[in-house]
């Protein structure tokens, strides 16, 4: 049976989205692949220069910054708190329009700070992608376990970690 210009349309433009989340969906791991090398360049250069960030909780690195040079200074003092952030991604759902991008990122982070006990933080990152540029994320983990490793460190005497939040 002879397909319809039109189908055939509707299956190219299927796959290619498909494809498309395929590379997105491997762009998110070897960003949280980065990070948990210490290495936060790769998600820096994604962004819009206005991205909207949030990190959830009352610590030094609670808050929400709104430019990509903020994030960087948030990316530099998380770490010069933390000797080890390592993340084990789990499901990366991708949804919408290539111009209009939801990604949603499980994960499991192992941390340890410059003082104080390691823990584990389970989260989820809502992260969205506008014309191929990261324009907003948001962290939902423990802020509770944030905030209690930032007080360790600064009973420790790290005053960075009893630092106001980096907001703009």
């Amino acid at each position: 049976m002879w397909e319809t210009a039109q189908s055939l349309g509707v299956r190219r433009a299927l796959r290619s989205s498909v494809m498309y989340r395929a590379l997105v969906r491997r762009r998110v791991v070897a960003i949280f692949g980065a990070l948990s090398r210490g290495d936060y360049e790769l998600a820096l250069e994604g962004m819009a220069d206005d991205v909207h960030h949030v990190f959830a909780g009352e610590s030094a690195l609670g808050g929400e910054r709104h430019s990509r040079d903020a994030v960087r200074v948030w990316f530099e003092r998380l770490f010069r708190l933390y000797d080890e952030l390592r993340f084990e991604v789990g499901q990366v759902i991708v949804s919408g329009p290539p111009w209009n991008v939801a990604v949603g990122v499980e994960w499991l982070a192992h941390a340890r700070p410059k003082a104080g006990e390691p823990y584990e933080n389970e989260g989820f990152h809502l992260i969205n992608i506008r014309r191929g540029r990261v324009a907003y994320f948001h962290a939902y983990e423990d802020s509770q376990k944030v905030a209690d490793a930032c007080r360790q460190m600064a009973e420790a005497g790290i005053a960075e970690a009893a630092a106001a939040p980096i907001v703009d």
